[in-house]
C-alpha cells in the first residue's frame, strides 16, 4: 500500500455564524434626511441571508458583500465576503479577511476574536498554510482557553503539517477536557499511527469500539493498523464495513480507496 491515508484529512470545518451574528452586524447605519421614510434594512437579516447565499451561492454572495462594504464597510460585509472566497476556493484571501477582522475587534469582544482566529485558521488550513493555521490557533487557544474545539483544530493543523508528536500532545490535553469525545481518540490513533506507535493507537481504537461499535471512523482506523500489520484481509473487512455504514461520505470514500489498492490480483 501507499502511505496510509489519514483522518485529520476528513475532519470537516463548519463556518456558524450563530456565534458572530449580532457582533458582526452590530447597529444599522444611519439614514440620510431625503430617504428617512424607508425602513432601514435590518443588518441581522442582511447578514444572515448573505451568509446563507455565501453556502448556496458564493459567487453572488462575493458580489452582495463587496456592495455591502463599499456603502459603510461593516465588519459583517466583510465577514460575509470571506466566507464566499472560502466557497470559491480562494483560502488565502479569506483567511487574510479573518485575520484582519479579528485584529481590528476590540478586546471586550475576546469570544468573537477567538472564534475570527479559529476561522482564518480553518482557512489557512484548506489553502495549505499550516504554519498560519497554528499562529492563528494559539491566539483562539489564548482567548478561550476553555474551548476543545479550538485545542482539537490546532492538533489537525499540527498533523497536516507533519507535527505528529506535538499533535499528540494537543489530542492529550484535548482528551482530558472531553473525556466523552470518541473523534479525539481516533484522531489520536490517526497520529500515533503515523509516528508508528501502532499498539497505542489500537488502544484508543478498542475504548472507542467497545462503547461506539459502528462507529465508521474508528473500524476505518483499525483498518489501517491491520494493513501495517500485515493483516490485510480483516482490513478489507474494515473497510467494506465503513463503505456500508456511511455511504457517500469522505470516510467511506477512503475506505475504497483502500480496498481498490488492496484488491488481490488475478492471476
Amino acid at each position: 500500500m501507499n502511505r496510509p491515508s489519514s483522518l485529520f484529512a476528513t475532519r470537516s470545518f463548519l463556518f456558524g455564524i450563530a456565534a458572530l451574528l449580532c457582533v458582526m452586524a452590530g447597529p444599522a447605519p444611519a439614514q440620510e434626511a431625503e430617504t428617512e421614510t424607508a425602513p432601514a434594512a435590518d443588518p441581522n437579516q442582511r447578514y444572515a441571508a448573505c451568509m446563507t447565499m455565501a453556502r448556496s451561492d458564493p459567487a453572488a454572495a462575493e458580489g452582495e458583500a463587496i456592495a455591502w462594504v463599499a456603502e459603510n464597510g461593516a465588519a459583517a460585509a466583510q465577514h460575509c465576503h470571506a466566507i464566499s472566497l472560502i466557497g470559491l476556493g480562494r483560502y488565502q484571501e479569506a483567511a487574510e479577511i479573518l485575520e484582519r477582522l479579528a485584529r481590528e475587534l476590540p478586546p471586550d469582544q475576546a469570544r468573537t476574536v477567538a472564534d475570527l482566529f479559529g476561522q482564518a485558521a480553518q482557512a489557512w488550513m484548506l489553502s495549505g498554510g499550516y504554519d498560519r493555521a497554528i499562529a492563528d490557533l494559539d491566539q483562539s487557544i489564548v482567548l478561550a482557553p476553555y474551548d476543545v474545539e479550538f485545542v482539537i483544530d490546532r492538533a489537525v493543523a499540527k498533523a497536516s503539517g507533519g507535527l505528529y508528536w506535538e499533535a499528540i500532545d494537543d489530542l492529550n490535553n484535548a482528551s482530558e477536557m472531553a473525556p466523552a469525545r470518541s473523534d479525539i481518540l481516533i484522531l489520536r490513533a490517526s497520529a500515533y499511527r503515523f509516528v508508528e506507535a501502532n499498539e497505542l493507537a489500537m488502544e484508543d481504537i478498542v475504548r472507542v469500539l467497545e462503547v461506539e461499535p459502528q462507529n465508521a471512523e474508528a473500524i476505518f482506523e483499525r483498518g489501517m493498523l491491520h494493513a501495517i500489520a500485515g493483516s490485510i484481509e480483516e482490513a478489507r473487512a474494515d473497510w467494506q464495513q465503513v463503505v456500508q455504514l456511511v455511504p457517500g461520505s469522505a470516510t467511506a470514500e477512503a475506505a475504497q480507496a483502500n480496498l481498490e489498492a488492496t484488491a488481490p490480483v488475478p492471476e
